[in-house]
């Protein structure tokens, strides 16, 4: 089911919630430019398993208010706090993905007794500034693509092209990540001012800082790319391990041959590591 919820006066967020028995709830955080739908394979096997879930479309995407200012991580953070409020949460197992990582460990590191644990999807350890030459270098290689003239049917045929792999029903979730018009045609959800909100926060405020006051068993889920020879995935692994250092209760679980939307990808056994987070939490 979907639960409208107030975060400041003007502006609503949109949950897709499963209901559950378990004690321990999942809070769900999509990336950039990405949206809850992205999770609901993961989430179905979460419920399944009896936890309640709840996946945020944060502000500007998906189906929540999409105002004019407030895309940045420190907004995100209190967007998800005041849901919490509203929502009766505490003690939840967040899941973050991408920049929906980094918001996650600031979640965490601020808000203690809402968090019992922490899974950081291919994310959480951003930090451009030590992988691009310059904020010029960083924006150029993640600006939002145009889609003059992009269909539902275009795009969708071109996600089944980029992602074999994908059900059905992500492919239909990548689609809705843009605003689809009755027409079929598509546009971005945020405008190029708020998307590039989004990167200035991620190039500003990395996610080292909050580290140390992260007390919680912490799950580094890090995607192998497809083909990558061992002096690569030797790369990845000791970037993430060195970036995370502070972090006191992080295991590193590797994804060979994965895509960056892990949970999207290989959604049961991301839902199965994710269960086996909660069961380490208490």
């Amino acid at each position: 089911m979907d639960l409208s919820v107030p975060v400041t006066d003007d502006v609503k967020l949109r949950f897709r919630h499963r209901p559950g028995t378990a004690a321990t709830a999942f809070l769900l955080v999509h990336g950039m430019a990405s949206n809850a739908q992205l999770w609901d394979e993961v989430a179905d096997h979460l419920a399944a398993a009896g936890h309640p879930v709840y996946a945020v479309d944060l502000r500007g995407h998906g189906e929540s208010d999409t105002p004019e200012t407030g895309y940045d991580t420190r907004t995100a953070v209190a967007d998800l706090v005041a849901s919490c409020a509203f929502l009766g949460l505490e003690r939840v197992v967040v899941a973050g993905h991408s920049w929906g990582g980094n918001v996650s460990v600031r979640f965490a590191a601020e808000n203690p007794h809402l968090v019992s644990a922490l899974a950081l999807v291919d994310g959480g350890w951003l930090e451009p500034s030590a992988a691009f030459a310059s904020w010029e270098a960083f924006v150029a290689a993640l600006r939002p693509g145009a889609l003059d003239g992009a269909t539902v049917d275009s795009i969708s045929a071109y996600f089944r092209t980029i992602h074999p792999d994908w059900s059905p029903a992500a492919i239909d979730a990548a689609v809705a990540t843009m605003r689809v018009h009755p027409d079929g045609t598509l546009t971005q959800r945020m405008t190029h001012d708020q998307h590039m909100s989004i990167l200035r926060s991620i190039w500003d405020e990395p996610p080292v800082p909050w580290y140390a006051d992260i007390d919680v068993p912490t799950l580094l889920m890090v995607a192998i790319p497809k083909g990558a020879l061992p002096p690569l995935a030797d790369r990845i692994r000791t970037r993430v391990q060195n970036t995370t250092a502070p972090l006191r209760h992080a295991t590193l679980r590797e994804y060979p041959d994965s895509e960056h939307d892990l949970h999207v990808q290989r959604p049961g056994q991301v839902a199965a590591d994710l269960l086996e987070l909660a069961r380490a939490a208490g």
